[in-house]
């Protein structure tokens, strides 16, 4: 095997890969990367057998091979690497690896022990915009449960759905406490899923995913879409010669749809700031562990964020806000609520009440108020 590549596509391809790699005691090949060279293709690998991603870099491949080398060690030695060509070749039982007046050899693994990468049946095809696709994740993957116990909900649902002439992507998580849902378009192309599909993605992976996303952020000619493909159990992201396989989730998602009231008593709007402020400086006064202010809602159109310590003391704040139906109020989680309202684009907010002891809801105020949905369950005094 010998090839040579640029120190900046080496370390873009390594960056992609060598997260996923990681040390274990039975099977130290899974904190390799797997360095492939074959029909003039320079192809990383790496798995911890939950999740496998695989880069092609641009390079000039000499002869054929593969071996496998620490991936950590690996990419942090490219990374120090001045901006120059990297000649890299197998010599009996190491990688030589040369950069100008650096030097070094690699020892590594046969490639004939590391795990084989399960290929995916490609049938249902979906194509997104990555910078939608990756702020949808960020509206959502903070409110997964990082509680294993209940594995459907310990990941990101992805939910595929025609709408009218169209397919929609919806995305959800929750813990049980609260729920985020952002809905994005899925981009019109050849040979696309019509069906509607639901898949449960792992937290590990959907962050994973917004990491690899990250890397090719600032490179040149990116593409401006991604691919997703669903097979049995298992899901493939595909982006700027990178693929991304994991697992799914088994079980069924709960129907979290039925928790969204159909009518409300009270529905506010209110400025995002204003009210972000609010509830950051109530919050140094709510009781430890709870975390609790209390919104107070009347119709002189005045929204009224509270909270009282023993310890601390009290504190309350007043705003102006267009309130409509009846008087209302709800106690909240503070740090629940403003995870919710910084996920939200736009100026103003809504919040939607029946009482104090159903969920609140809070969604954008506009033309984006049907794309985010948040619910936040309310502390019964």
């Amino acid at each position: 095997m010998k090839f040579s590549c640029t120190q900046e596509n080496l370390h873009q391809g390594l960056s992609a890969v060598s997260h996923i790699a990681t040390k274990n005691v039975n099977l130290p090949i899974l904190g390799n990367v797997l360095i492939t060279c074959d029909n003039k293709v320079l192809r990383f690998t790496a798995t911890n057998l939950e999740v496998a991603v695989n880069c092609s870099v641009r390079g000039k491949v000499e002869a054929a091979g593969q071996y496998t080398v620490p991936s950590k060690l690996f990419a942090d030695y490219i990374s120090l690497l001045p901006n120059e060509r990297v000649d890299v070749a197998l010599d009996s039982d190491a990688l030589v690896v040369a950069c100008g007046s650096y030097q070094t050899r690699l020892k590594g693994i046969p490639s004939s022990e590391f795990p084989l990468i399960p290929s995916i049946e490609r049938k249902h095809r979906f194509v997104l915009k990555v910078d939608e696709l990756r702020r949808a994740i960020g509206q959502v993957l903070f409110a997964v449960s990082p509680n294993e116990s209940r594995p459907e909900i310990s990941g990101v649902l992805f939910k595929f759905q025609p709408n009218k002439q169209e397919m929609r992507l919806v995305l959800a998580a929750t813990d049980s406490y609260r729920l985020a849902e952002k809905t994005i378009q899925v981009q019109p192309a050849p040979d696309l899923s019509k069906e509607e599909l639901s898949v449960i993605v792992p937290a590990r992976t959907v962050s994973e995913l917004v990491r690899i996303l990250g890397v090719f952020k600032d490179a040149i000619d990116n593409p401006e879409t991604i691919e997703i493909f669903i097979g049995e159990n298992q899901i493939l992201f595909s982006y700027n010669n990178t693929e991304f396989v994991s697992r799914t989730i088994e079980g069924k998602y709960p129907d979290y749809r039925q928790l969204v009231p159909e009518r409300f008593e009270t529905e506010v709007v209110v400025p995002k700031e204003d009210l972000l402020r609010a509830v950051k400086t109530t919050s140094l006064f709510s009781r430890t562990g709870l975390n609790d202010i209390n919104l107070s809602f009347t119709a002189d159109k005045m929204v009224r964020v509270k909270a009282m310590n023993a310890q601390t003391g009290e504190h309350v704040v007043d705003l102006d806000g267009a309130v409509k139906g009846k008087d209302n109020g709800v106690t909240v989680n503070f740090r629940y609520f403003m995870d919710g309202i910084n996920n939200i684009d736009g100026d103003s907010v809504m919040i939607q009440l029946i009482d104090g002891l159903n969920p609140c809801l809070v969604k954008p105020f506009g033309d984006a108020a049907d794309d985010y949905l948040y619910i936040v369950m309310p502390i019964r005094q």
